[in-house]
């Protein structure tokens, strides 16, 4: 059921408030684009300036707007392990497909804390559950016999592995004997990460150009790899665009050059300078003519 590009959605913003009528068109957008399913109320949707009222009604809209037609894995990840059981649970009862988690930023734990962390959202929430080890955000690396003892908790079904340390891969996917999924969460990463064996990406860079990261995944699930290349080629320098300040910042300014939304982000994140709209502009303009040519 979660296999292919999921994209993790931007939250639009308008007068400090969500933007509902934005949010709801770039959910239309990404499924008339073919994506395979959705992710609202994670790391690029801001998550951590939202407020629990606001991250809940953000997952029933994705819930009513998408009405079944592809999955909706909520962001329900929190440092706070009680409350992202709270949203969990509110995931649930608001319809979402899956959820998302995080390993606890900020207050460092041990593996044996991460360990216990996930354990306890899955035994409070009998939802379908995706772990995801993201250093450079949490301060702690999800080592691979962790994951393997997180692999035989029934309703944990994967990973999304933002590391993009292929050795490290190969050792989880090796420990965990196939009792899971395996989600790249490094866009740069996922044309060696699907050759690992891997189910799919959760991605930013599809909020944009989601047709594209769409050809590169199916192309590597059909071990067509000459065409995954290429398209994996072109992607690339939209790709490191993305991610030249914090993710959501570069994406949420591409969103507002392409008309979908307002510019419009939550402190302590802030909008990409003049100069970097500019060559964001550049590197946009270049993809969509590569792109294009090689549809032709």
């Amino acid at each position: 059921m979660f296999h292919g590009v999921m994209t993790a959605l931007v939250t639009p913003f308008k007068n400090g408030q969500i933007d509902e009528e934005a949010f709801r068109a770039h959910l239309e957008r990404q499924i008339e684009a073919g994506i395979d399913g959705v992710v609202p109320a994670g790391s690029t949707g801001e998550a951590a300036t939202l407020s629990v009222a606001e991250h809940k009604a953000l997952i029933k809209m994705t819930v009513e707007q998408v009405n079944g037609r592809i999955p909706v894995i909520a962001g329900t990840g929190s440092n706070n392990t009680a409350e992202s059981i709270e949203l969990t649970q509110a995931a649930k009862k608001l319809g979402a497909d899956a959820c998302l988690l995080i390993s606890p930023y900020y207050v460092k734990p041990t593996q044996e804390g991460i360990y216990l962390h996930y354990k306890a959202i899955a035994d409070a929430v009998h939802l379908p559950q995706i772990l995801y080890n993201v250093p450079g955000r949490t301060a702690s690396n999800m080592l691979p016999e962790t994951v393997a003892r997180l692999s035989h908790v029934p309703n944990i079904i994967g990973i999304k592995d933002a590391t993009a340390d292929m050795a490290q891969l190969t050792r989880t996917m090796m420990a965990c004997q196939e009792r899971i999924m395996f989600y790249s969460g490094d866009d740069a990463s996922v044309l060696p990460f699907m050759t690992l064996g891997g189910s799919g990406v959760i991605s930013v860079v599809s909020n944009i150009a989601p047709k594209t990261m769409k050809a590169i995944v199916t192309a590597a699930s059909e071990h067509n790899f000459d065409k995954a290349k290429t398209m994996h080629f072109a992607l690339q320098d939209l790709t490191d665009a993305m991610f030249v300040e914090s993710n959501p910042m570069p994406v949420k300014a591409a969103c507002a050059l392409l008309g979908w939304m307002l510019d419009d982000i939550r402190l302590p994140l802030t909008p990409l300078t003049t100069t970097q709209v500019a060559a964001l502009k550049q590197v946009m303009s270049a993809f969509q003519s590569d792109v294009e040519r090689l549809e032709v």
